[in-house]
């Protein structure tokens, strides 16, 4: 069966409500735990607490306009906190609401609910805080949720389905969303083979489903699957911390210039000719279900749904393939103004009620 046709059958799972297919099988379960439970020996704690960068980024832009701060909302694990690095302005949040102040220039107020170690069950919790009837509800959100899924075996129609319901409540508040689907776990250095293949097979497959489900909700997905897969196995020194599992802060920039051109993009704020088909870049209108097996297949690819909508092969998608930029290219002026390089401590009410009832619950 082509990936194109599981991810298909697993979104239309969760879209009915059934139990969908599981990630693996019996005897696959089985290698799965005895190998996990060697790499375990090798992959260190996650107990440290993720740096907080919940707040203003880009205040220098705020005598410039007169437009109100966007909001960004961060949902998922603990790749969406930014477990693994010490600093604030090294988490994804923080390189994502710096790079998109300095394109807006205008100040972004960025609200962090991700919990590590969530699986797609905590994402309705995440989204009651984000849209917290007290406060404005997010220009846009930004979500990266599935590793857990895939490591606590929870069945693939169950994780795309609660996923759904979370870009849907957030779609429904008029917040635009952007989904990091699953990540290659095939890539942690200290998981061999062969489970090393099952866990990149069932990262692809529920990437796939995610994407399609996503898109016919009317929100975006990246793919950041292969994209970090070839480089973290090629420079794990580098990208991978401290407990060989969560990304450095090199790692983190590598995914979130992934996702940057798209958060841009949501918002109508990257440049025009960029958002034209390449077709040099392989960038085509596909119906979702093989948009989603590309870009599963292909890191830092965006699916985006179609202005032609549906036609007798279902729902179609564009499928982009952006240019990646460093976020640092993005902001010469933050050095300088001292806007973008740090969360401003001194945050509105709002926005300390916002993330401090994120960190109370999580």
């Amino acid at each position: 069966m082509s990936r194109a046709r599981v991810a298909r059958r697993i979104a239309t799972a969760a879209a009915y409500g059934g139990g969908g297919i599981s990630l693996l099988g019996g005897a696959a379960v089985g290698l799965l735990l005895t190998e996990a439970r060697l790499a375990k020996r090798v992959v260190g704690g996650f107990d440290a607490t993720p740096p907080r960068a919940d707040g203003r980024y880009g205040s220098a832009f705020a005598d410039r306009t007169d437009e109100p701060a966007l909001r960004l909302g961060f949902l998922g694990d603990s790749t969406a906190a930014g477990q693994g690095v010490r600093r604030a302005r090294e988490t994804p949040g923080a390189l994502l609401a710096s790079g998109l102040a300095a394109v807006a220039e205008r100040p972004v107020k960025l609200v962090n609910v991700a919990l590590p170690g969530a699986k797609s069950d905590d994402l309705a919790r995440q989204v009651a805080l984000l849209l917290d009837s007290s406060v404005p509800p997010p220009d846009v959100a930004v979500i990266m949720i599935g590793a857990n899924d895939v490591t606590h075996r929870m069945r693939l129609a169950t994780s795309v389905r609660l996923l759904s319901d979370a870009v849907g409540r957030l779609r429904e508040a008029g917040t635009e969303v952007v989904v990091g689907t699953c990540p290659d776990l095939g890539s942690v250095e200290p998981v061999y083979q062969p489970l090393r293949w099952l866990a990149r097979r069932a990262s692809r497959q529920l990437a796939a489903a995610q994407t399609i489900a996503v898109v016919g909700l009317g929100g975006r997905t990246v793919s950041l699957g292969d994209l970090l897969g070839p480089e973290f196995e090629a420079r794990p020194r580098e990208l991978f911390g401290p407990d060989n599992y969560h990304p450095s802060a090199e790692g983190y920039a590598t995914a979130a210039m992934a996702v940057f051109p798209t958060l841009c993009a949501s918002l109508g704020l990257w440049p025009e000719p960029d958002e034209r088909l390449d077709a040099r870049r392989g960038e085509d209108i596909l119906p979702v279900a093989q948009a989603a097996a590309a870009a599963a297949s292909e890191g830092g690819t965006e699916v985006v749904p179609a202005s032609a909508g549906s036609g007798p092969r279902g729902r179609w998608a564009l499928l982009k393939r952006r240019r990646r930029r460093l976020l640092d290219q993005e902001q010469p002026q933050q050095d300088a103004a001292g806007a973008a390089a740090e969360p401003e401590r001194q945050d509105t009410a709002e926005s300390d009620a916002a993330g401090g009832a994120a960190h109370r619950s999580a």
